[in-house]
């Protein structure tokens, strides 16, 4: 039983320390934004 207890303390410490980082880049870091083009060659346009 002991081991298990320490695999389950384990995984947990290292699901929380995951989560910590997914929150971390979603609060404190800001994307720039930038123009962005996107070139359509003229034969997308035509219906067949």
């Amino acid at each position: 039983m002991p081991s298990l207890f320490r695999f389950l303390t384990v995984v947990g410490i290292i699901a929380g320390v995951i989560y910590g980082v997914i929150f971390a880049l979603a609060n404190f870091v800001t994307p720039k934004p930038r123009e962005m083009t996107v070139t359509i060659p003229a034969d997308k346009f035509l219906k067949k």
